[in-house]
């Protein structure tokens, strides 16, 4: 069957409910935006569609949205084959919805008593479902997958029933998201060197990071399925499940073994010894995942409390536009902030790390700020350490961000000292849109895994910002990035041009010939290699 009438006629099929299940299921894969316009299963599927998450090449997701939302015969009746990993929906998601199908209308009006202090009650009038009141949790900070001890009260009081439910996701969600070495192998993958016993080992002798569920039924209709997907996480089905979908009936069962695999959206870990130090190639950090990541832009410009102290920075909107299509076009979620005090920054940061990321292969977080030696300000003037910006991302708070790359670009001085040129050759007349972000001194950051920071400026100098065409540093990063990435170009290779670009300039300020060096302090493991997008980079 062609793969767009596949589409359209499983569109056909799905109710109303069915689609708002599929919206809230795909809630983490789905723009903000986009997902309050889908009214129709064709709307859904044409979204994921342009995403490149459903493609005749990569149906997989029909197959597990179907099953989750039991169309058991629906996928029968399509021919759809199942994925030997069914891991695109989160395993919270499903959680989530899971708890749903066992709440009525009484238990969602209790629900609403309950939450009445806590949410708007006009937000708690237009949630006409369950599904709709879990949404509005989230975006109150009520509810995530790190987060469910107000549902687990809530659902304790409302269908005492559900609270193992949770409790099992918690066990599950220690036990296969705590952080664990890339060079971790799976137990799912065929290529394994541990021997089948060890595999078949008692839960305390588990390969950190690793679940094992035994003798799946292959009939996943009804609540046996719905226990599964609600605790565990993704699905390793062999061949045996494949065939015995293709030729399922009500009737047949069979039993397969399955492995619950890590969180993060991989199937496997990487496979090198930790002890072996022999000569190899580098290696490439993963970016297989359902989204690139988010890209957070926090960008300051009106210093209204501290004028006197710290200007307005203009220019930076520019700087801000640019990173905003380049990131989008490397196929990043981009969220601004803007005028920020130092709450909002640390509170920005914290919120990017109370989300799931598991789904998504790295993070980017640009500040564009005044700034002092290894910190950024607040419009209030009150600075953040660049360590306060990083810690709540590492691996102990974020997990689902473990052996992932964190990128981090700073713009903002690193003290009030300027540079000067070893040698001089002037740039042409002075250039009265020129100014810098300054101010005094701190101290320096700590070593942790898989971060790059990159910075405008060394410790102490003072970093260039042109009121009419942004900063040295964040143009040239966002035109290196455009021109080396579809070259297949590495990150810290288009780092070291964006480094020799900036040096290359100079700059007349207050009579004085002025230079600059940027610097990048990095703690990745692994080569940082973007995909080369479809799509031409717009015109910066």
């Amino acid at each position: 069957m062609d793969f767009q009438r596949l589409l359209l006629r499983a569109a056909n099929d799905l109710r109303n409910d069915d689609v708002r299940a599929l919206v809230f299921l795909c809630t983490d894969l789905l723009r903000a935006s986009r997902s309050d316009s889908v009214e129709t299963a064709s709307d859904l599927f044409s979204i994921l569609a342009d995403q490149n998450l459903l493609t005749p090449e990569r149906p997989d997701l029909l197959t597990e949205l179907l099953l989750i939302i039991q169309q058991n015969s629906l996928i029968r009746d399509l021919k759809l084959q199942m994925p030997l990993n069914t891991r695109l929906i989160p395993p919270f998601r499903k959680l989530l919805y899971d708890l749903s199908l066992d709440i009525t209308n009484e238990d969602l009006k209790t629900m609403k008593f309950f939450l009445r202090e806590k949410i708007p009650r006009r937000k708690l009038e237009q949630s006409q479902s369950t599904l709709e009141v879990f949404l509005e949790m989230e975006h109150m900070d009520f509810l995530s997958d790190t987060n469910l001890n107000l549902l687990e009260e809530i659902i304790t009081s409302v269908c005492p029933v559900l609270k193992e439910k949770i409790i099992k996701f918690k066990e599950a969600h220690v036990n296969c998201s705590f952080p664990v070495p890339d060079e971790m192998q799976s137990l799912g993958s065929k290529s394994s060197s541990f021997e089948q016993n060890q595999v078949s080992q008692s839960s305390e002798h588990q390969i950190p990071g690793s679940c094992e569920l035994s003798e799946l039924p292959s009939s996943v209709e009804g609540r046996a399925y719905r226990e599964i997907v609600s605790v565990g996480s993704v699905l390793d089905y062999n061949e045996n499940l494949s065939r015995g979908l293709r030729a399922m009936t009500t009737e047949e069962s069979s039993r397969v073994d399955t492995i619950l695999t890590r969180e993060d959206g991989h199937s496997s870990f990487d496979t090198e010894d930790p002890t072996n130090t022999s000569d190899e190639d580098v290696k490439t950090y993963s970016m297989n995942g359902v989204k690139r990541g988010i890209c957070l832009i926090i960008n300051n410009i009106n210093f209204k409390e501290v004028e006197r102290k710290l200007k307005q920075r203009e220019g930076t909107i520019i700087d801000e536009a640019s990173l905003k299509k380049v990131f989008e076009w490397l196929g990043f979620e981009v969220n601004i902030e803007r005028d920020c005090n130092k709450e909002k920054i640390l509170s920005s940061i914290q919120k990017l790390s109370t989300r799931d990321h598991s789904q998504m292969d790295c993070l980017v977080c640009c500040v564009l700020s005044h700034g002092e030696q290894e910190s950024v300000h607040g419009v209030d003037g009150r600075t953040v350490q660049l360590t306060e910006l990083m810690q709540p991302l590492n691996g102990l708070h974020c997990p689902s961000l473990n052996g992932k790359p964190k990128l981090f670009f700073i713009q903002a001085c690193q003290g009030s000292a300027k540079q000067t040129p070893v040698y001089f050759q002037s740039d042409g007349p002075t250039d009265t849109n020129l100014t810098y972000d300054a101010g005094p001194v701190k101290r320096s950051i700590p070593a942790d895994a898989d971060f790059l920071l990159a910075v405008a400026s060394i410790p102490l100098y003072v970093s260039c910002r042109n009121k009419k065409s942004g900063t040295w540093f964040i143009q040239s990063l966002c035109q290196n990035l455009t021109t080396m990435v579809p070259r297949n170009y590495d990150l810290m290779d288009i780092m070291t041009k964006v480094n020799n670009d900036v040096s290359q300039q100079t700059a007349c300020l207050e009579s004085r010939s002025v230079k600059q060096m940027p610097r990048c302090d990095s703690r990745l493991r692994k080569k940082v290699v973007f995909p080369v997008p479809i799509e031409h980079p717009e015109r910066l």
